[in-house]
Protein backbone atom coordinates (compact mmCIF):
# COMPACT_ATOMS: atom_id res chain seq x y z
CA UNK A 1 0.00 0.00 0.00
CA UNK A 2 0.94 3.67 -0.25
CA UNK A 3 1.37 5.78 2.86
CA UNK A 4 2.62 9.24 3.76
CA UNK A 5 5.67 8.68 5.95
CA UNK A 6 7.02 11.03 8.61
CA UNK A 7 10.75 10.32 8.86
CA UNK A 8 11.64 13.04 11.37
CA UNK A 9 10.15 15.81 13.46
CA UNK A 10 10.67 18.60 10.93
CA UNK A 11 7.09 19.37 9.98
CA UNK A 12 4.37 18.10 7.67
CA UNK A 13 5.94 19.68 4.59
CA UNK A 14 8.64 17.01 4.80
CA UNK A 15 6.31 14.00 4.59
CA UNK A 16 6.97 11.56 1.75
CA UNK A 17 4.68 9.19 -0.15
CA UNK A 18 6.07 5.65 -0.24
CA UNK A 19 5.15 1.99 -0.67
CA UNK A 20 4.97 0.04 2.62
CA UNK A 21 3.67 -3.41 3.59
CA UNK A 22 -0.07 -3.82 4.09
CA UNK A 23 -1.12 -3.98 7.76
CA UNK A 24 -2.38 -7.20 9.30
CA UNK A 25 -5.03 -7.14 12.02
CA UNK A 26 -4.27 -8.15 15.59
CA UNK A 27 -6.78 -10.38 17.33
CA UNK A 28 -9.04 -7.48 18.30
CA UNK A 29 -8.43 -5.27 15.28
CA UNK A 30 -9.94 -4.57 11.90
CA UNK A 31 -8.11 -3.35 8.81
CA UNK A 32 -9.82 -0.61 6.82
CA UNK A 33 -9.35 0.38 3.21
CA UNK A 34 -9.32 4.11 3.84
CA UNK A 35 -11.73 6.19 1.75
CA UNK A 36 -11.33 9.57 3.48
CA UNK A 37 -8.91 10.84 6.12
CA UNK A 38 -9.07 14.15 7.96
CA UNK A 39 -6.24 16.54 8.72
CA UNK A 40 -5.98 17.99 12.22
CA UNK A 41 -3.72 20.62 13.80
CA UNK A 42 -2.60 17.89 16.22
CA UNK A 43 -0.99 16.10 13.25
CA UNK A 44 1.05 19.16 12.41
CA UNK A 45 2.08 19.65 16.05
CA UNK A 46 3.16 16.02 16.34
CA UNK A 47 5.21 16.35 13.14
CA UNK A 48 7.09 19.28 14.74
CA UNK A 49 7.77 17.47 18.00
CA UNK A 50 5.28 19.72 19.82
CA UNK A 51 3.00 16.90 20.96
CA UNK A 52 3.41 14.58 23.96
CA UNK A 53 3.55 11.44 21.80
CA UNK A 54 6.90 10.46 20.30
CA UNK A 55 6.14 7.53 17.99
CA UNK A 56 8.92 5.48 16.47
CA UNK A 57 9.90 6.55 12.97
CA UNK A 58 8.88 6.33 10.25
CA UNK A 59 5.37 7.20 11.36
CA UNK A 60 2.04 7.69 9.56
CA UNK A 61 -0.12 10.58 10.73
CA UNK A 62 -3.92 10.76 10.60
CA UNK A 63 -6.34 10.33 13.51
CA UNK A 64 -9.72 10.46 11.76
CA UNK A 65 -11.05 8.53 8.82
CA UNK A 66 -13.72 6.45 7.14
CA UNK A 67 -13.09 3.15 5.43
CA UNK A 68 -14.31 -0.29 4.39
CA UNK A 69 -13.45 -3.31 6.55
CA UNK A 70 -11.17 -5.60 4.49
CA UNK A 71 -9.78 -7.83 7.26
CA UNK A 72 -10.79 -8.77 10.81
CA UNK A 73 -8.85 -10.23 13.72
CA UNK A 74 -9.63 -13.60 15.23
CA UNK A 75 -11.43 -12.09 18.25
CA UNK A 76 -13.63 -9.66 16.28
CA UNK A 77 -17.33 -10.49 16.27
CA UNK A 78 -19.14 -7.20 15.62
CA UNK A 79 -17.77 -6.32 12.18
CA UNK A 80 -17.75 -8.06 8.81
CA UNK A 81 -15.86 -7.64 5.57
CA UNK A 82 -17.40 -4.84 3.54
CA UNK A 83 -18.76 -2.84 6.50
CA UNK A 84 -18.40 0.93 6.05
CA UNK A 85 -17.24 2.51 9.33
CA UNK A 86 -15.66 5.58 10.85
CA UNK A 87 -12.83 5.72 13.39
CA UNK A 88 -14.04 7.14 16.69
CA UNK A 89 -11.02 7.48 18.97
CA UNK A 90 -7.88 5.40 19.33
CA UNK A 91 -4.11 5.70 19.05
CA UNK A 92 -4.08 5.67 15.23
CA UNK A 93 -1.92 8.53 14.04
CA UNK A 94 -0.50 9.08 17.53
CA UNK A 95 1.51 6.05 18.66
CA UNK A 96 0.34 3.72 15.85
CA UNK A 97 0.24 4.27 12.12
CA UNK A 98 -2.72 6.40 11.12
CA UNK A 99 -5.11 7.11 8.30
CA UNK A 100 -2.85 8.92 5.81
CA UNK A 101 -2.40 5.56 4.15
CA UNK A 102 -4.41 3.35 1.84
CA UNK A 103 -5.03 0.92 4.71
CA UNK A 104 -5.02 1.21 8.50
CA UNK A 105 -5.37 -1.29 11.36
CA UNK A 106 -7.44 -0.06 14.31
CA UNK A 107 -9.11 -1.62 17.38
CA UNK A 108 -12.51 -3.04 16.49
CA UNK A 109 -14.07 -1.31 19.52
CA UNK A 110 -12.94 2.07 18.17
CA UNK A 111 -14.96 2.04 14.95
CA UNK A 112 -18.61 3.02 14.59
CA UNK A 113 -21.21 3.10 11.83
CA UNK A 114 -21.75 6.31 9.88
CA UNK A 115 -24.78 8.12 11.38
CA UNK A 116 -27.98 8.00 9.39
CA UNK A 117 -28.12 10.76 6.81
CA UNK A 118 -24.40 11.56 6.96
CA UNK A 119 -22.03 11.11 4.04
CA UNK A 120 -18.69 9.32 4.48
CA UNK A 121 -17.02 12.70 4.03
CA UNK A 122 -19.01 14.28 6.85
CA UNK A 123 -18.16 11.40 9.16
CA UNK A 124 -14.46 11.33 8.28
CA UNK A 125 -13.62 14.63 9.92
CA UNK A 126 -16.09 14.66 12.80
CA UNK A 127 -15.01 12.45 15.75
CA UNK A 128 -11.87 14.18 17.01
CA UNK A 129 -13.19 17.74 16.80
CA UNK A 130 -16.62 16.95 18.24
CA UNK A 131 -15.24 14.86 21.11
CA UNK A 132 -12.78 17.70 21.80
CA UNK A 133 -15.54 20.31 21.75
CA UNK A 134 -17.69 18.13 24.00
CA UNK A 135 -14.95 17.86 26.61
CA UNK A 136 -14.27 21.60 26.39
CA UNK A 137 -17.93 22.36 27.09
CA UNK A 138 -18.62 19.77 29.78
CA UNK A 139 -15.41 19.35 31.78
CA UNK A 140 -16.29 21.84 34.52
CA UNK A 141 -18.69 19.67 36.52
CA UNK A 142 -18.34 16.26 38.15
CA UNK A 143 -19.83 14.24 36.63
CA UNK A 144 -19.31 16.06 33.36
CA UNK A 145 -22.44 17.84 32.14
CA UNK A 146 -23.39 20.62 29.71
CA UNK A 147 -23.41 24.20 31.01
CA UNK A 148 -26.81 25.53 32.11
CA UNK A 149 -29.03 26.79 29.28
CA UNK A 150 -28.63 30.51 28.75
CA UNK A 151 -24.94 30.61 29.70
CA UNK A 152 -22.74 32.57 27.34
CA UNK A 153 -20.03 30.79 25.38
CA UNK A 154 -17.07 32.49 23.69
CA UNK A 155 -15.38 30.53 20.88
CA UNK A 156 -12.03 31.73 19.53
CA UNK A 157 -10.84 30.45 16.17
CA UNK A 158 -14.51 29.77 15.56
CA UNK A 159 -14.21 28.77 11.90
CA UNK A 160 -11.83 25.87 12.60
CA UNK A 161 -12.90 22.29 13.16
CA UNK A 162 -13.20 22.51 16.96
CA UNK A 163 -14.66 26.01 16.68
CA UNK A 164 -17.50 24.92 14.40
CA UNK A 165 -18.13 21.84 16.56
CA UNK A 166 -18.27 24.06 19.67
CA UNK A 167 -20.82 26.35 18.03
CA UNK A 168 -23.06 23.47 16.99
CA UNK A 169 -22.86 21.69 20.35
CA UNK A 170 -23.25 24.98 22.20
CA UNK A 171 -26.51 25.67 20.37
CA UNK A 172 -27.71 22.13 21.14
CA UNK A 173 -27.14 23.00 24.82
CA UNK A 174 -29.13 26.25 24.45
CA UNK A 175 -26.11 28.47 25.05
CA UNK A 176 -25.67 31.97 23.68
CA UNK A 177 -22.64 31.67 21.36
CA UNK A 178 -20.17 34.48 20.74
CA UNK A 179 -17.81 33.57 17.89
CA UNK A 180 -14.55 35.25 16.91
CA UNK A 181 -13.42 35.34 13.27
CA UNK A 182 -11.28 37.77 11.28
CA UNK A 183 -13.15 37.06 8.04
CA UNK A 184 -16.48 38.71 7.24
CA UNK A 185 -17.32 35.87 4.85
CA UNK A 186 -16.64 33.24 7.50
CA UNK A 187 -18.49 35.32 10.07
CA UNK A 188 -21.62 35.24 7.93
CA UNK A 189 -21.35 31.46 7.65
CA UNK A 190 -20.87 31.14 11.41
CA UNK A 191 -24.10 33.05 11.94
CA UNK A 192 -25.83 30.59 9.60
CA UNK A 193 -24.48 27.76 11.75
CA UNK A 194 -26.02 29.32 14.86
CA UNK A 195 -23.59 31.85 16.33
CA UNK A 196 -25.58 34.59 18.05
CA UNK A 197 -22.77 37.15 17.81
CA UNK A 198 -19.65 37.30 15.64
CA UNK A 199 -16.78 39.71 16.34
CA UNK A 200 -13.43 40.40 14.70
CA UNK A 201 -10.58 39.64 17.17
CA UNK A 202 -8.28 42.01 15.27
CA UNK A 203 -10.46 44.97 16.34
CA UNK A 204 -8.19 46.93 18.74
CA UNK A 205 -11.24 47.68 20.89
CA UNK A 206 -12.70 44.19 20.70
CA UNK A 207 -13.09 43.76 24.48
CA UNK A 208 -15.10 46.98 24.77
CA UNK A 209 -17.05 46.16 21.61
CA UNK A 210 -18.09 42.75 22.95
CA UNK A 211 -18.88 43.88 26.50
CA UNK A 212 -20.98 46.77 25.15
CA UNK A 213 -22.92 44.40 22.89
CA UNK A 214 -23.54 41.88 25.66
CA UNK A 215 -24.51 44.43 28.28
CA UNK A 216 -24.78 43.14 31.83
CA UNK A 217 -24.73 39.46 30.82
CA UNK A 218 -21.17 38.14 31.27
CA UNK A 219 -19.44 35.38 29.33
CA UNK A 220 -19.39 32.22 31.43
CA UNK A 221 -17.19 29.89 29.36
CA UNK A 222 -14.57 30.27 26.65
CA UNK A 223 -13.32 27.56 24.30
CA UNK A 224 -9.91 28.83 23.24
CA UNK A 225 -8.17 27.24 20.25
CA UNK A 226 -5.81 30.16 19.63
CA UNK A 227 -3.77 31.19 22.68
CA UNK A 228 -1.09 33.68 21.66
CA UNK A 229 -1.29 37.42 22.34
CA UNK A 230 -5.10 37.39 22.37
CA UNK A 231 -5.34 35.16 25.44
CA UNK A 232 -5.37 37.98 28.06
CA UNK A 233 -8.37 39.47 26.22
CA UNK A 234 -10.20 36.16 26.59
CA UNK A 235 -9.67 36.43 30.35
CA UNK A 236 -10.82 40.05 30.34
CA UNK A 237 -14.10 39.06 28.69
CA UNK A 238 -15.12 36.54 31.36
CA UNK A 239 -17.49 37.24 34.21
CA UNK A 240 -17.16 36.09 37.81
CA UNK A 241 -16.49 32.35 37.99
CA UNK A 242 -15.65 32.19 34.27
CA UNK A 243 -13.91 29.17 32.81
CA UNK A 244 -11.51 28.74 29.89
CA UNK A 245 -11.18 25.38 28.18
CA UNK A 246 -7.83 25.45 26.37
CA UNK A 247 -7.91 23.36 23.21
CA UNK A 248 -5.06 24.63 21.05
CA UNK A 249 -2.45 27.28 20.43
CA UNK A 250 -2.70 28.19 16.76
CA UNK A 251 -1.72 31.75 17.70
CA UNK A 252 1.49 30.57 19.38
CA UNK A 253 2.59 30.92 22.96
CA UNK A 254 1.11 33.57 25.26
CA UNK A 255 3.86 36.23 25.35
CA UNK A 256 2.73 37.96 28.54
CA UNK A 257 0.05 37.05 31.02
CA UNK A 258 -0.67 38.56 34.43
CA UNK A 259 -1.97 35.70 36.57
CA UNK A 260 -3.47 38.23 38.98
CA UNK A 261 -6.26 38.73 36.42
CA UNK A 262 -7.56 35.30 37.48
CA UNK A 263 -7.91 36.15 41.14
CA UNK A 264 -10.79 38.49 41.82
CA UNK A 265 -13.20 36.93 39.34
CA UNK A 266 -12.12 33.40 40.29
CA UNK A 267 -11.31 32.46 36.69
CA UNK A 268 -10.30 28.85 36.08
CA UNK A 269 -8.25 27.42 33.21
CA UNK A 270 -8.49 23.80 32.08
CA UNK A 271 -6.71 21.87 29.34
CA UNK A 272 -8.58 19.54 27.00
CA UNK A 273 -7.38 16.10 25.89
CA UNK A 274 -9.71 13.49 24.41
CA UNK A 275 -7.00 10.91 25.11
CA UNK A 276 -8.60 10.72 28.56
CA UNK A 277 -11.68 9.07 27.06
CA UNK A 278 -11.77 5.29 27.00
CA UNK A 279 -13.52 3.61 24.09
CA UNK A 280 -16.76 2.95 25.99
CA UNK A 281 -16.98 6.52 27.30
CA UNK A 282 -16.16 7.93 23.86
CA UNK A 283 -18.87 5.79 22.27
CA UNK A 284 -21.51 7.00 24.74
CA UNK A 285 -20.52 10.63 24.22
CA UNK A 286 -20.52 10.16 20.45
CA UNK A 287 -24.07 8.84 20.50
CA UNK A 288 -25.14 11.94 22.46
CA UNK A 289 -23.33 14.22 19.99
CA UNK A 290 -25.04 12.57 17.01
CA UNK A 291 -28.45 12.89 18.67
CA UNK A 292 -27.85 16.56 19.35
CA UNK A 293 -26.81 17.27 15.76
CA UNK A 294 -29.86 15.42 14.46
CA UNK A 295 -32.09 17.50 16.76
CA UNK A 296 -30.58 20.69 15.28
CA UNK A 297 -30.82 19.41 11.72
CA UNK A 298 -27.06 19.94 11.40
CA UNK A 299 -24.15 17.89 10.10
CA UNK A 300 -20.37 18.27 10.31
CA UNK A 301 -18.94 20.97 8.03
CA UNK A 302 -16.38 20.06 5.34
CA UNK A 303 -14.16 22.85 3.99
CA UNK A 304 -12.34 21.03 1.21
CA UNK A 305 -11.28 17.60 -0.03
CA UNK A 306 -7.75 17.05 -1.35
CA UNK A 307 -6.52 14.13 -3.47
CA UNK A 308 -4.32 11.62 -1.68
CA UNK A 309 -1.26 12.81 -3.58
CA UNK A 310 -1.82 16.36 -2.26
CA UNK A 311 -1.56 15.77 1.50
CA UNK A 312 1.11 18.45 1.92
CA UNK A 313 -1.11 20.97 0.12
CA UNK A 314 -3.94 19.86 2.40
CA UNK A 315 -1.88 20.77 5.46
CA UNK A 316 -1.13 24.12 3.84
CA UNK A 317 -4.88 24.70 3.50
CA UNK A 318 -5.31 23.74 7.16
CA UNK A 319 -2.71 26.35 8.14
CA UNK A 320 -4.55 29.03 6.14
CA UNK A 321 -7.62 28.73 8.38
CA UNK A 322 -10.43 26.76 6.71
CA UNK A 323 -14.10 26.85 7.66
CA UNK A 324 -14.68 23.31 8.85
CA UNK A 325 -12.60 20.25 8.09
CA UNK A 326 -9.94 19.60 5.46
CA UNK A 327 -10.16 16.02 4.17
CA UNK A 328 -8.05 13.77 1.98
CA UNK A 329 -9.70 11.44 -0.52
CA UNK A 330 -7.59 8.30 -0.19
CA UNK A 331 -9.66 5.97 -2.40
CA UNK A 332 -12.95 5.94 -4.27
Amino acid sequence: MRAWLMDHYQGVDRLRLAEVPDPRPGAGEVVLRVLFAALNPADAFLAQGLYPARPSLPHVLGRDGVGVVIAVGSAVRDWRLGDLVGILRCDAGVTHWGTLAEQVAVPAHSVVPIPTGWSPEEMAGAPLVFLTAWQALTQWTDPAAPPPPGHRLLVTGASGGVGVASILLGKSMELTVIALSRSQEKGARLRELGADYVFDPSDPNVVKTITTALGTHPINLAVDTVGGPFFPKVIALLGHGGRVSIVGRSGGTVPQFNTATLLFHRIRLGGVSVGDYGHQEARGIWEDIVRRLHSLGRKPVVDSIMPFEAVIQGFARLAQGPLGKVLVRVAS
